[in-house]
């Protein structure tokens, strides 16, 4: 009779472990879902011919339109489904603004880190201005050009 109840529990226990991997997988799918739309409607995308290397439209604007027009291209063109490809354009980045800002009394280095300018008695008469430097967060003094 325990016998019995053992292989009912190990039966139940399965099942609900498989159902709980399901779910788990289900959730993993949602998320890379969302992930994957959310860039897809944000970025462009460019079409090329994979034996060519010619790219055939650029700039086109979500990811569900670049595969609508690959797909005009291919019939349009008469070729094979690895023949046209489609990439999202590489984003460009914005430069990161370092070094002395206009007013001259603030200066950021290439982190990012902020600290006041300080201007030395001595004139530097190659440059045509007062020596100047800048203490970083360490207390370390360096100089600016």
């Amino acid at each position: 009779m325990t016998q019995s109840k053992d292989r009912d529990y190990k039966h139940v226990a399965q099942r609900v472990l498989g159902i709980m991997q399901e779910q788990r997988e289900r959730r993993r799918g949602e998320i890379q879902c969302e992930e994957v739309e959310h860039l897809a409607e944000e970025n462009t995308f460019y079409i090329f011919r994979t034996d060519t290397q010619t790219v055939l439209a650029k700039g086109i604007i979500g990811y569900e339109a670049a595969k609508e027009r690959a797909n005009r291209f291919r019939k349009a063109m008469n070729l094979r489904w690895d023949q046209i490809q489609f990439k999202a354009e590489r984003q460009t980045q914005t430069p990161k603004r370092f070094g002395v800002s206009a007013d001259g009394r603030n200066y950021t280095n290439a982190r990012g880190e902020t600290g006041r300018v300080d201007y030395a008695r001595n004139y530097n008469s190659s440059k045509g201005r007062y020596f100047r430097g800048v203490y970083d967060k360490d207390g370390n003094f360096g100089d600016i050009d």
